[in-house]
């Protein structure tokens, strides 16, 4: 009895709730030690050489189209955001199990740790131009977190013990006794200062290792100072009413800052301009490759096209105008000169990326071009510097590759693109399509005249004629602004004037220059873009 009462004296039995708890933080802390060696040593290698964006590129590459489609329409230009935020969620939970594994036996704990590792060096090795070296920064990583997870786990004061009588059952593993900092005692001092020491070391290295990699950003400080050439071939000037005269309708250009970005890059490579190189070879006559001096030294072209992503939805943003500056791709296909057979060009981007174009798109009269410009300006980053492709009248998926580095000519029977691998169309030709933009959806306006405008496009053929009905009413003719061209979208806008007091509906539907009307039937982004009248609710008040 006394002794039992002695013992119980000495204060509380171990709290196993608060011992869980203080093993998941070590594991977390961990996990930053890692990831911050890891990214501190990549910026000496390539961006494959970075775990975190190896796993997510890898992610984005077996992501299935379902779950693609979900998150483009749910995050829209955010999916990658999202993307990196379920990332670290994840890390978080993987690194404090571990930890809490090291609580008991410390090898349970390094094994979850290892086992994680393997799984981001299978993501790094099989990225496009990863190599051996490229391991590197994730093998000191893994030390620097293995190392953080046994000087936390042999710290914290709910680390289960063995008893004073030797007992084997829950013994923790035998401490370095050769190593001071893992046989002192644990404490609660010694366990909040070895978790602020390796969070302040995981936080000064991670900005190291970011301002390490901004200081080596060839591509940015290239660009910065690049000065763009001027086009052999101008575009038309604009016309004066190209805007429709509604406030709060989308600028007829997207300025290069609001212009959507879908891709599969979750990482923007950053490509110096002066090793690049652009590979044209596969079924034609006379291989070769171009290098970025070559394209600023050519007779270059500038055009006004409307890109299209094909996720997007009825009424969605995934669309943009620019002034585009670019060498034509048709003449890249005359020098190629593909030969009998070919009708298909599979072009593959610096991460992986590949779009299958069809052949006679990029060698007949429209503006196809390898673009070095966007709005006045080189290419921004996430845009494609220091070249991309830009095709009028397919969707992105099909044509728009950025960060471009090879042309391949060959045929749909022997080569499929990135998405059309993955179950989506081959060819990805432009459906027409419109938006009501002003009101916004459920606003609230003022009685009286109201307002309405939106945009309407159907590359290479152009509108001829926008109708919009109100609360399921006769249809009524919108007033066009002038086009710009049929690669262009084109504005409209309608004055509804003794606009009354209520909850109203618009619905918006265009006609091509064949007077061909988009469809009203409802389809979905899969396999070759969506389809369906735009329609919002909005109160007058």
């Amino acid at each position: 009895m006394g002794n039992r009462n002695n013992s119980n004296a000495r204060g509380p039995r171990p709290d196993g709730s608060r011992g869980r708890l203080a093993g998941g933080v070590g594991g977390v802390m961990s996990a930053g030690a890692l990831f911050s060696v890891a990214e501190l040593f990549a910026a000496f290698f390539g961006p494959q050489a970075s775990p975190l964006t190896s796993v997510g590129a890898a992610f984005i590459d077996f992501t299935p189209a379902w779950m693609k489609n979900f998150a483009v329409a749910t995050f829209g230009t955010q999916d990658k955001t999202v993307l990196l935020l379920s990332m670290a969620v994840a890390v978080i939970i993987l690194s404090a199990a571990a930890g809490v594994l090291s609580r008991i036996r410390f090898a349970a704990g390094g094994a979850l740790v290892a086992v994680f590792a393997a799984v981001m060096a299978g993501s790094i090795i099989t990225r496009a131009g990863a190599t051996v070296p490229d391991l590197v920064p994730l093998l000191a990583g893994t030390v620097a977190g293995l190392w953080a997870l046994r000087y936390l786990a042999t710290a914290h004061p709910f680390r289960k013990q063995a008893p004073a009588g030797g007992g084997p059952a829950h013994a923790a593993p035998p401490l370095a006794a050769s190593d001071p900092a893992l046989s002192a005692p644990p404490s609660r001092r010694t366990f909040l200062l070895r978790s602020a020491a390796v969070a302040g070391a995981a936080v000064v290295l991670g900005l190291g290792g970011a301002a390490l990699s901004g200081a080596r950003n060839t591509a940015l400080k290239v660009r910065q100072a690049l000065r763009l050439p001027g086009p052999k071939t101008t575009a038309p000037a604009l016309p004066a009413d190209v805007q429709a005269p509604v406030a709060g309708v989308t600028p007829f250009i997207t300025p290069n800052a609001d212009f959507y970005r879908i891709d599969t890059a979750l990482v923007v490579p950053r490509l110096d301009p002066g090793p690049w190189r652009l590979r044209v070879h596969g079924m034609v006559e006379n291989e070769f490759t171009m290098g970025f001096d070559e394209l600023l030294a050519a007779e270059l072209v500038e055009s006004y096209v409307t890109l299209t992503c094909v996720s997007n939805v009825v009424g969605g943003n995934l669309a943009g105008n620019a002034k585009w500056l670019g060498y034509p791709l048709r003449e890249v296909m005359a020098r190629a000169r593909p030969t009998a057979g070919a009708d298909m060009v599979l072009s593959t981007s610096a991460d992986g990326f590949s779009a299958s174009t069809p052949l006679p798109v990029l060698q007949d009269q429209r503006d196809a071009m390898l673009a070095i410009g966007m709005n006045g300006e080189p290419l921004p980053l996430e845009h494609g510097f220091p070249v991309r492709m830009v095709v009028p009248g397919l969707y992105g998926f099909v044509s728009a590759t950025k960060w471009v580095v090879d042309l391949e000519v060959t045929t749909f029977a022997k080569k499929a693109g990135y998405w059309t691998s993955r179950g989506w169309s081959s060819h990805g030709t432009i459906k027409t399509a419109s938006r009501v933009e002003v009101p916004r959806a459920l606003a609230r306006v003022p009685a009286g005249t109201v307002g309405i405008g939106g945009s309407a496009w159907a590359q290479r053929r152009g509108i001829s004629k926008v109708e919009i009905q109100l609360d399921n009413g006769a249809w009524r003719a919108a007033t066009l602004a002038v086009g710009a061209s049929v690669d262009t979208w084109r504005q409209w806008s309608y004055q509804w004037h003794g606009a009354t007091e209520g909850l109203h509906n618009v619905r918006v539907r265009a006609y091509d220059m064949d007077g061909t009307l988009q469809t009203e039937k409802q389809a979905p982004p899969e396999p070759d873009g969506s389809t369906g009248w735009h329609s919002i609710t909005f109160t007058v008040v």
